[in-house]
């Protein structure tokens, strides 16, 4: 059945439980997406309590329930929202969402939005909802502004303008075309009513960017009046004209809608799409393997040959397929791990792996206790097909030996030189009594 699949996402698409993620429109919760995230959230006076989850996560499941009751206990006071981060992903990753679920407090300042902390049980998600009102109510006392203008034309825009780069003939070049950083630039002229309306959500667009990216994405403007050399040099024939700049690449049209929360969609995407996968760990102790298989969907555990039998040479080269697999499938949120044949055998035996076949992969899941195994060559077509086929819903699965993640051996790191073969005493062979030794086989 679809369920006892360890990557059940895609196939979920195709029933009622993705179409309405955990919630209906008969709950209280406010189902929330890239469209009308700006509008309900961003733009509102309200305190939010956002959810963001996905359908196939155990912990989402057992929130949801907690999380209707305390949106009904909250009606007209606090929202309550959702957002199904696996659907939305661009989404989960403006806030920084690596696990599920995630809760964020939108209070005073939208833009910063608080993680919340507390227990998972209606009540107390009822009471930092309040505490958490008090606290907004005491600001505005105080004179602190509540809500946001993040995409209010009216507002006199939010965001800092300083954070729109003003884009020249004289400084593109060594600003945006010689940067290691992915560049969004929008061409406009003054006089143009489309760029007045641009504005406001470009320069908000700008600061979340900004913080979101740890600058690595950056938006800039070019008055295309004034400097016309570059409107010609990129073929810029209307206004707002926006186009993004990789480093070494031809420029990309944006395609996309003109608000705050598509801009920072976009610029979300850029980033993820070239941030670093999650790192390659040996199997150490309990804790790496623990931390790794709970904290994310899957954990892809390969079980290479000893360092005898490959050397360094031939352990760095499956160590190097593991990486580039980790790199095509960085955006999966799957943890990967490795251990030498031999250093952990429980774990090999809970995975039905038992002490020959190497190299050897399984992915887990530990929420269900779930794995697979690669059934094909420990290759990047290999892996990549037992992945994909694994992430469309197909493939055996069986439980994990002993329905828990098993015993691990505390170990010493690869050094990554090739291995010793271990030294034994001489033997004498004057102290030996030949005659004895063939009455003994006799």
């Amino acid at each position: 059945m679809v369920g006892l699949f360890l990557y059940s996402v895609l196939a979920c698409s195709l029933t009622v439980l993705s179409v309405h993620g955990l919630y209906s429109a008969s709950d209280d919760v406010v189902e929330l997406n890239p469209s009308n995230f700006n509008r309900e959230v961003m733009q509102s006076d309200s305190l939010w309590l956002v959810e963001f989850y996905a359908p196939w996560c155990g912990h989402c499941k057992n929130l949801a329930p907690e999380w209707k009751k305390a949106a009904t206990a909250l009606k007209g006071i606090v929202k309550v929202g959702a957002v199904d981060a696996d659907q939305h992903n661009s989404l989960g990753g403006q806030y920084g969402v690596r696990g599920f679920p995630t809760i964020k407090i939108f209070g005073a300042n939208k833009h910063k939005p608080e993680d919340y902390q507390g227990g998972r049980s209606s009540q107390a998600i009822v009471d930092a909802a309040l505490n958490a009102l008090r606290s907004l109510v005491k600001d505005r006392l105080g004179g602190k502004t509540g809500g946001s203008d993040y995409g209010r034309q009216s507002g006199g825009g939010a965001g800092n303008k300083k954070d729109v780069v003003e884009l020249t003939d004289d400084n593109f070049d060594s600003t945006v075309l010689d940067s290691d950083d992915f560049w969004m630039v929008e061409f406009f002229a003054p006089w143009c009513g489309h760029c007045k309306n641009l504005e406001p959500e470009w320069t908000a667009a700008a600061t979340e960017v900004k913080e979101q990216t740890k600058g690595k994405v950056k938006l800039g403007a070019v008055d295309a009046t004034v400097h016309q050399g570059l409107a010609s040099r990129y073929g810029i024939r209307g206004f707002p004209t926006i186009k993004v700049f990789r480093k070494g690449e031809e420029a990309e049209d944006y395609q996309g809608g003109r608000t705050r929360s598509d801009i920072v969609a976009r610029a979300m995407d850029l980033y993820s799409d070239n941030i670093p996968p999650l790192e390659l760990q040996e199997i150490l102790n309990e804790d790496i393997l623990k931390k790794t298989c709970e904290d994310y969907q899957l954990c892809i555990i390969s079980v290479l040959p000893h360092i005898l039998d490959t050397g360094a040479s031939g352990r760095n080269s499956y160590l190097e397929v593991m990486r580039t697999m980790a790199e095509k499938y960085k955006k999966k949120m799957w943890g990967w791990l490795w251990t030498e044949a031999g250093a952990q055998m429980e774990l090999e035996s809970s995975l039905g792996i038992g002490g020959f076949g190497y190299p050897a992969m399984a992915a887990i899941n530990a929420r269900k206790m779930k794995f697979a195994l690669l059934r094909g060559s420990f290759s990047e077509t290999g892996i990549h097909e037992f992945l994909r086929e694994l992430s469309v819903g197909r493939g055996s699965t069986a439980t994990v030996g002993g329905g828990a993640l098993p015993k691990i051996n505390t170990v010493e790191p690869w050094d990554g030189n090739d291995g010793v073969l271990p030294t034994e005493d001489d033997i004498d062979l004057n102290d030996v009594d030949l005659d004895d030794l063939e009455k003994d086989e006799l």
